[in-house]
């Protein structure tokens, strides 16, 4: 950031502006040192930021000493867990609140010296408080790489390969670390099981001879290391549905120019930037977090006459529908827009975009907060790093298929000579059609969802189920008043869905 804010202030770093060259449209281009300065700055950035954001909510948790696995009697995960993930995720949104209005607007009106000097100053500070208290956090001591011992359990069980599955049940043992209170490892993915089996037959049993360096672990893995592959595999499927989440939630280019396209003015005098309208965004999260647990569960378990507690599977499913539901609000508002335009009508308002912010906020609130609290009650404390860093890497997948997707859609529209659906003028394109496609994505993203809890746990003794009949009856009579339905659902339907059942 220091770097970044020299590029203003250090004439040799920074670019001559228009003024001062004397060319009025702002033609004179940088020189290599300007772009290897200001690109130098970008690249330590993302280093110190993807530190950071990969390594703050693992190391917080042990701060709290909360374990990733602890559930409460319902099987649901530890409420104290549960809390530190809902603040720690509307910390990170007040920041980008202060970040798209006050900074923006320092930056707006006092220019670009004092609109970066402010992060370097809070950057600072936040450095400085972190190393002052640095001898009253608690350091876990760290291991061998999770990369590392994936690699040991695939190597292994690669290298046992030609062992018999029943002859493994029937006439061996598995290596047992000293933590680990089970004697034999998980039935699912049973090939991996070989990386910890133990013949009986020598030369086998010299593998766990008890010299100083214990057994090799490229020849032999304890068994709470095949159960840390396995439980990553195992939930790569439902992470995986977080990707379209993702997409919808890229839009952000072409919302942008959407909104540049439309009225935005609040009075006679103030418009609000094309580029703040994802305030309305970050704001609903921050209210949905912080009236989660105060307001919204009270007033459910008021409404049901029962304590409600929703499963991170149940509001990870909502978050999916509620972001197909936005960009369908989206599609419309667009729709309408262009009929308006072409008609050459007075602008449409920017305020019938904001239903759209508000509800996609809502969606990424639930179903973020979610994934992070089903990977921690999921994943062995060990693996807490990972749990917490599977989101940020299902945003950044997402980014790069938000691309490819308008990049494809630009390409099989535009064929022929035609205007482009994503076309850089918005009342030729027909951002509306590009909607409708990301839409049809989103609900084939959630019927895959379905698929995915359902194998991810095809069993259910009903001990952990969150819908019971009263709250599936009272979910069939909403659905039933908001579509008007011919035949009215009964309650079975929603006892059936395997993402409303366990946790």
């Amino acid at each position: 950031m220091i770097l970044l804010w020299l590029t203003t202030v250090f004439p040799p770093a920074s670019t001559p502006s228009c003024l001062q060259s004397g060319d009025d449209d702002c033609k004179t281009p940088p020189t290599s040192t300007h772009l290897a300065v200001l690109y130098t700055s970008f690249a330590l950035m993302s280093i110190g930021a993807g530190g950071i954001r990969s390594s703050s909510l693992a190391f917080g948790a042990d701060q709290l000493n909360l374990s990733p696995g602890s559930k409460d009697p319902n099987g649901n995960i530890g409420s104290g867990l549960e809390q530190f993930i809902r603040w720690y995720y509307a910390s990170i949104v007040g920041a980008a609140i202060v970040a798209v209005t006050c900074v923006a607007y320092i930056q707006e009106n006092a220019g670009w010296i004092i609109g970066f000097g402010v992060p370097v100053v809070l950057m600072f500070l936040s450095a400085f408080c972190f190393f002052l208290a640095s001898p009253f956090y608690v350091k876990v001591k760290v291991e061998c790489s999770l990369l590392t011992r994936f690699a040991q359990v695939i190597a292994t069980a690669y290298r046992n390969r030609n062992i018999d599955t029943s002859y493994m049940e029937a006439s061996g043992t598995f290596y047992c670390s000293k933590e680990m209170k089970i004697q034999e490892p998980s039935p699912k993915l049973r090939f991996l099981n070989k990386a910890c089996f133990i013949p009986k037959e020598p030369p086998y049993q010299l593998l766990v001879s008890e010299d100083m360096h214990g057994p090799d672990p490229w020849r032999l893995c304890p068994m709470d290391q095949v159960e840390e592959l396995k439980s990553l595999i195992t939930i790569l499927p439902i992470w995986s549905t977080g990707i379209i989440m993702g997409v919808v939630y890229s839009q952000n280019s072409l919302t942008v120019l959407q909104a540049a396209s439309m009225d935005r003015h609040l009075g006679p005098s103030f418009e609000i930037p094309a580029g703040s309208f994802t305030f309305f965004t970050v704001l609903a999260i921050l209210l949905l977090v912080s009236l989660y647990q105060t307001v919204i569960l009270p007033l459910a378990s008021w409404i049901m006459g029962r304590p409600v507690h929703l499963s991170p599977k149940i509001r990870m499913g909502i978050g999916l529908m509620l972001s197909a539901v936005a960009l369908s609000m989206l599609a419309l508002t667009e729709c309408a827009r262009r009929e308006q335009a072409a008609a050459s009508g007075p602008p449409m308002s920017a305020m019938w975009m904001i239903p759209y912010y508000v509800i996609i906020g809502l969606g990424e609130g639930l179903n973020a907060i979610a994934q992070n609290e089903f990977y921690y009650s999921r994943l062995p404390k060990s693996m807490s790093s990972v749990a917490s860093n599977l989101v940020g890497l299902g945003g950044s997948l997402a980014s790069v298929f938000s691309s490819f997707t308008v990049s494809a859609v630009d390409f099989w529209t535009s064929r022929g000579g035609k205007e482009s659906w994503v076309s850089s003028n918005i009342n030729n394109g027909h951002y509306d059609y590009y909607y409708w496609v990301i839409v049809a994505l989103s609900l084939a993203n959630f019927g895959y969802f379905l698929a995915c809890c359902r194998a991810y746990e095809p069993h259910n003794d009903g001990k952990g189920d969150v819908l019971e009949k009263g709250e599936a009856r009272a979910w069939m009579s909403a659905m039933n008043s908001c579509f008007n339905l011919p035949q009215p659902l009964g309650a079975d339907v929603f006892l059936r869905l395997p993402c409303l059942t366990g946790t």
